[in-house]
């Protein structure tokens, strides 16, 4: 832990936060004065309850935990990782940031973690000789500070003192409306290491995507985790709400994360989904075929909230099956347009509301499932995947119901995690449950 201890010392940091992302992909853990952190560092004492991987986004937590959490102890350490230390850049006082990952007090790594299952994934990977390589595009909504959530979310006004109205895609003054709140994002990024790449206006209004440069999986996790958190503040400081919901806006587009990926040989570099003529490799279109058949049962790590399937309709840029095609948008998964070493495929069914480690992990499994299975896609499709039929889960117990009866998963997952996974969704489900929205206010109040 040289690295951390220089780290602080050089930039003669003050406090230290301590980051574990839960199941939602929220920041928990701990701030503490950096002696302190030191301290704890060295005598495995930066402890946490590992109740906190099965807290509901709502904060809650289940009834029943004891199948996915340490009866015994409920106490977890977390052990730094050295290598995503860094400034947060909007505290005046020098503060570090460090990502941790969790361990019971018997070395065992916490099985429910989202790190720690993107490292499983990973692991399996490395086993084959294999080197995942992925690129998330974030997308998410600019709006109006919104404190009474009985109120819908409007756009914000820009610097021209107008709200936008009307949808403004790839509009380059579009974006320039916020410049200032996007100086902070790139400053601040540039601050933290995040290697963000391109920022384009998307289809909805103030809607917006910022692409990554393609690179190790659990490093582009780690990123878009810190990027959310500094896009939200970014657009606070200038009085604005950035939102990642899947679905924010009525009548507008939802948010999207696309994941694309491709596949390295580990000893040699080359790219395995295409041969040195520039077709398709079998692995390719074994990697698609395991999209084809899984990605449907991982829904819940991908759509995870109740608010992500009314991303999932047809014409508003959102898949409903995973139809696969060269450079199609309208499909679940998209190849693009690429040089044989570049070759690729784009999942475009994980919502911008998805707990990032888990939406990549869950996203490489199924290819690897598929890979391993030696399963063949069905034929690439051209012109719109909407006239087919739909195959994704249309609401979250649809989801949870497969995610549950694919054994597959269990041993790629573990069963304890898609335990955890079950009981925290079906928790949430619950409480979404006993909640009157205005439109049952309004069409059956005195209608019915």
């Amino acid at each position: 832990m040289q690295v951390i201890e220089t780290f602080l010392k050089e930039n003669r940091i003050d406090e230290v936060e301590c980051l574990v992302p839960d199941m939602a992909g929220i920041a928990r853990g701990k701030i503490l004065p950096a002696q302190k952190f030191l301290d704890g560092m060295r005598k495995n004492g930066l402890r946490i309850p590992e109740d906190v991987f099965v807290q509901t986004v709502n904060g809650d937590y289940p009834e029943d935990t004891d199948d996915v959490t340490s009866a015994s102890t409920k106490d977890v350490y977390l052990i730094p990782d050295e290598t995503t230390i860094r400034l947060v850049p909007w505290y005046d006082e020098p503060t570090a940031q460090v990502i941790c990952d969790a361990y019971h007090f018997d070395a065992g790594e916490v099985e429910i973690a989202a790190r720690h299952i993107l490292k499983r994934i990973l692991a399996l990977y490395e086993e084959e000789g294999w080197r995942p390589i992925v690129a998330p595009e974030l997308e998410f909504f600019l709006v109006d500070v919104n404190t009474d959530p009985d109120y819908p979310l409007i756009p914000p006004i820009g610097r021209s003192g107008r709200r936008e109205t009307s949808r403004q895609a790839y509009g380059v003054d579009a974006v320039n409306e916020f410049d200032p709140i996007f100086e902070d994002v790139y400053d601040f990024c540039e601050a933290q290491g995040i290697d963000i790449d391109t920022l384009t206006h998307e289809g909805g209004a103030a809607q917006m995507e910022m692409n990554f440069n393609h690179g190790d999986p659990l490093l582009l996790a780690d990123q878009a985790f810190l990027f959310k958190r500094t896009v939200r503040e970014a657009a606070m400081r200038h009085k604005v709400y950035a939102t990642f919901m899947a679905k924010p806006m009525q009548g507008e587009p939802g948010s999207s994360m696309h994941i694309h990926q491709s596949l390295l040989d580990l000893k040699s570099g080359r790219n395995l989904f295409a041969t040195r003529t520039g077709k398709d490799t079998a692995l390719f279109r074994s990697h698609i075929a395991g999209l084809q058949r899984y990605l449907p049962t991982v829904m819940p790590l991908l759509a995870p909230n109740v608010n992500s399937y009314r991303r999932l309709m047809p014409n508003y840029d959102a898949p409903i099956n995973t139809h696969w095609g060269y450079d199609n948008r309208t499909v679940g998964l998209r190849v693009p347009y690429a040089e044989p070493s570049e070759r690729r495929v784009e999942n475009r069914l994980a919502g911008a509301d998805a707990n990032p480690y888990l939406a990549i992990a869950a996203s490489l499994a199924c290819g690897y499932l598929g890979m391993k299975e030696k399963l063949k896609p069905r034929q690439p499709i051209e012109g719109s995947a909407y006239r087919l039929a739909r195959t994704l889960p249309r609401t979250l117990y649809d989801a949870l119901e497969r995610f549950n009866g694919t054994r597959a998963l269990k041993p790629i997952f573990g069963p304890i995690f898609i335990e955890a996974v079950t009981l925290v969704k079906g928790a949430e489900l619950d409480a979404y449950q006993q909640v009157i929205s205005s439109w049952e206010r309004e069409h059956l109040l005195l209608n019915v």
